[in-house]
């Protein structure tokens, strides 16, 4: 339902709220359907075909790159290939498409109610029915992907870790998992990698864990600005100041004015205020231009109220504080990525909706809600007998 309703708002909303993406990639994949039929050894090659100077050059480059390509092209064969099932049907692709990626909300789930015993409906609850989550995870782009396998990729770690075997079943879901995050947001690699790592030398070590989280961190840091010298080709500061000069030449509604990045540590570092702020607080009502503008706002003010009960009113019952760690470290360097990069308030809300059940699973599990309905029961309670006085 929420796959259709993305539909149809990209069809009745496209043109002001910029949603012209998901139908994009639908007619896009519809000749490349047909052209399976008419030409199958075109099909299966132009995949791989570069017609760029440097062919396969520039991983993280934000333009004139076949790996920058390769998102949409991926994603355009991807839906070519159910094509043949729905005879080019978007909605009937919606149905199997969401039965893809509904693998992704189900795995972290699985996970989180592992993490969190006895919490079940609060886990069910924060992890399905986060409204943009739902929403931009379940329509026909490449969100929904690229939650599935970082889910995956959380659901075989946690697991496999506790288990204390990788099996071969693990191994093939984490390598295919991989693939997809290389294939539709290579910059993911990045930003997830330290996070692993941190996450099981801190399994491992069972101690210590804002130490080794943060030690993981700074030597990540020192390689991300230093890496270049002896590697010209990974010269991420560089590939961080392109993608932002990249989304700077788009045009859309809800544009913001990022701080210009140069690469330098102090440029990230003044940035840094600016990035998490956009990513974490807005869209504000000051920001509303529209009915989705609205709806983004309105949820992110309600989970700053979550947030705010969980400082206040917040109980234990964890079972895994190294992966409460991950989510957090994970989310908030994923934030920091954005908040860098891009400048339009509508792309910040979909890309950040796939971290959200990793911060807000966590903060709903862990409120004190016996504690807020008592209080809230004895305040109600204490005015109708005033009244009945």
């Amino acid at each position: 339902m929420a796959g259709i309703f993305y539909g149809w708002i990209g069809i009745y909303y496209g043109q002001f709220a910029y949603m012209y993406d998901t139908w994009a990639y639908h007619y896009s994949s519809v000749e490349e359907y047909k052209l399976l039929f008419q030409n199958p050894s075109e099909y299966f090659s132009n995949l791989f075909y570069s017609g760029y100077e440097h062919k396969y050059g520039g991983f993280f480059a934000a333009e004139n790159s076949w790996w920058n390509d390769l998102k949409s092209n991926m994603f355009i064969k991807f839906l070519s290939a159910v094509n043949v099932f729905s005879f080019g049907n978007y909605y009937v692709n919606v149905i199997f498409f969401s039965f893809i990626t509904f693998t992704g909300p189900v795995a972290m789930y699985r996970v989180f109610s592992d993490v969190f015993p006895g919490k079940k409906i609060h886990v069910l609850l924060a992890t399905f029915f986060i409204p943009s989550f739902a929403y931009w995870t379940s329509g026909i782009h490449k969100d929904g992907l690229v939650f599935m396998a970082v889910s995956l990729i959380i659901y075989h770690v946690y697991f496999g870790l506790r288990e204390k075997s990788f099996r071969y079943s693990r191994i093939l879901p984490l390598f295919i998992s991989f693939i997809i995050i290389v294939s539709f947001r290579n910059f993911l690699l990045a930003i997830l990698m330290p996070a692993l790592v941190a996450w099981i030398l801190s399994y491992k070590i069972q101690k210590r864990n804002a130490i080794i989280y943060i030690s993981t961190y700074l030597i990540c840091g020192l390689l991300f600005f230093s890496l270049r010298y002896v590697f010209p080709a990974f010269d991420f500061p560089q590939a961080v100041v392109e993608k932002q000069k990249a989304f700077k030449t788009l045009q859309g509604n809800s544009g913001i004015d990022p701080p210009e990045l140069r690469p330098s540590v102090g440029s990230f570092l003044v940035s840094t205020p600016h990035a998490l702020a956009s990513t974490t607080l807005r869209p504000h009502p000051g920001d509303v231009k529209h009915i989705l503008s609205m709806a983004a706002a309105t949820e992110t003010a309600l989970l700053l109220l979550l947030f705010l009960l969980f400082l206040f009113w917040r109980t234990n019952g964890v079972r895994s504080i190294s992966f409460i760690w991950f989510c957090i470290f994970f989310s908030f360097s994923f934030l920091l990525s954005i908040g860098f990069t891009v400048n339009f308030l509508g792309a910040i809300v979909r890309y950040r909706s796939i971290i959200l059940p990793l911060l807000f699973v966590p903060v709903i599990s862990l409120i004190d809600w016996s504690r807020i309905y008592s209080v809230l029961f004895n305040n109600i309670k204490n005015n109708s007998n005033v009244s009945e006085t």
